[in-house]
């Protein structure tokens, strides 16, 4: 899923920022799955640091106990949750964001605010669950594959670090300011979805529950989409590919806490709501003014909330608390929301101080050249694409085609971006190379 989200990121960007956005979610992968080992996992399970809301870090270090046992698998099997978490949040910085601040950023994120928070939902004696502080009162809170610890977790977290990092050059009015890549996005949004069934299937008890979650996470992201095109359609004239594929998503994020207490008539309702709220939720950014460059709160946000606290009104009594249709009154309504206000407001205090403080020291955010350059060239000395220029001085993009040439796209000086170099001097690079690419 993770590389998956790479592609849908890194497609939506400009073609100069594409690589370092994927960069941003493959970093992810190498720093959290290194602290799930070492002491990830054991916060987010074992009790004996602040009872009700983490582990103790060094209950299992490095898993030196659970070395050998089953609980291996377990272990495994949550770090993707943690993983995918944490990439998640850099789509609402890309074009901006140091890649060295990312890389402190995402260890540290996922040590203080992840683990404890999978710790509240999931694990025994946490804040939400039916010994907890809140769930022995209010009853224990559903939270299946993650609507509170993994989406709105993110989309929180994504709408603090975009809040301190402030609007990108040319917000709102750069026509520039676009997905240079459709194919990647769909690409993307097909391999999540393709490794969201196990991601939602993996933790079934048998297999009529694994049947179960397997048609809602089929048919939820399908009615999402739907739902996405339906208001692109109604509201621009147009249905795209990036609406499709954004759907797809949305879809996925508000089935995700409810796989397995909904009825798939129900994660069609579900889907089809969460598809068009998401739709209108990403033009707010503009309205409002914060620069959620790739719709992380529009999306994870948003559908996060709309799937958790659905299951107030939705949940089955046959597969635990009913909800409010299903005579449970409105206990179980209660239950979400308290939970996810709760999880809210505990993401967006610890990620405003991670932060901030990552802010005013090192610095979050990189210089108006770097980021007029493009990330690319100047934080990983790469491009994603090949540049060359014609005897006009008009400058081309260049990919390679599947039968061996080069497919050829005009683009602005701006676009291509040769670090410490002005147009002029962009323009005499890519001639100088532009031979050897047309040969």
């Amino acid at each position: 899923m993770t590389p998956g989200l790479a592609f849908f990121y890194g497609g939506m960007t400009r073609a100069k920022t594409a690589l370092n956005m994927m960069m941003m979610s493959f970093v992810s992968i190498g720093f959290v799955a290194v602290v799930w080992a070492l002491w990830g996992s054991s916060m987010a399970t074992a009790p004996g640091a602040i009872p009700g809301v983490v582990g103790n870090p060094f209950a299992d270090m490095a898993l030196v106990n659970s070395n050998g046992t089953p609980d291996m698998l377990g272990i495994g099997f949550s770090a993707t949750f943690a993983i995918i978490t944490v990439a998640l949040i850099s789509g609402s910085i890309a074009d901006r964001a140091k890649f060295g601040a990312w890389c402190l950023f995402v260890p540290v994120w996922v040590t203080l605010v992840y683990a404890p928070l999978a710790f509240m939902v999931w694990a025994d004696g946490g804040l939400f669950t039916e010994d907890g502080a809140i769930g022995s009162v209010l009853g224990e809170a559903i939270d299946f594959a993650g609507g509170l610890v993994v989406h709105i977790n993110a989309g929180v977290a994504a709408l603090v670090l975009c809040l301190i990092l402030g609007v990108r050059r040319g917000f709102g009015k750069d026509p520039e300011h676009r997905p240079h890549n459709l194919p990647f996005v769909m690409l993307g949004a097909a391999l999540l979805w393709f490794g969201w069934f196990g991601f939602n299937v993996g933790a079934a008890a048998d297999g009529a529950q694994a049947g179960l979650i397997w048609v809602n996470t089929l048919v939820s992201p399908a009615a999402a989409m739907l739902g996405w095109l339906l208001v692109e359609r109604l509201r621009n004239g147009h249905a795209t590919s990036l609406g499709a594929a954004s759907g797809i998503v949305a879809g996925l994020v508000a089935i995700t806490p409810a796989c397995a207490n909904v009825d798939p008539g129900w994660a069609i309702v579900l889907g089809a709501v969460s598809g068009a709220a998401s739709a209108l939720a990403v033009g707010l950014k503009y309205r409002w003014g914060y620069d959620d460059s790739l719709d992380v709160v529009g999306v994870h946000l948003v559908s996060g909330v709309i799937g958790t606290v659905a299951l107030g009104f939705i949940a089955t009594g046959s597969t635990g608390t009913p909800g409010l249709f299903y005579g449970g009154g409105f206990g179980l309504l209660l239950t979400q929301s308290v939970a996810t206000v709760v999880s809210v407001a505990f993401t967006a205090v610890m990620t405003l101080i991670i932060g901030f403080a990552i802010h005013k020291t090192i610095g979050f955010r990189v210089s108006e050249s770097e980021e007029d350059r493009g990330i690319d060239m100047t934080a990983h000395a790469e491009s994603a694409y090949l540049f060359a220029a014609d005897d006009a001085g008009q400058l081309h993009l260049l990919r390679p085609t599947a039968s061996g040439g080069l497919s050829d796209q005009r683009i602005s000086v701006e676009e291509a971006s040769v670090p410490d170099a002005s147009p002029e001097q962009v323009r005499e690079e890519a001639g100088a190379r532009a031979p050897a690419h047309r040969a």
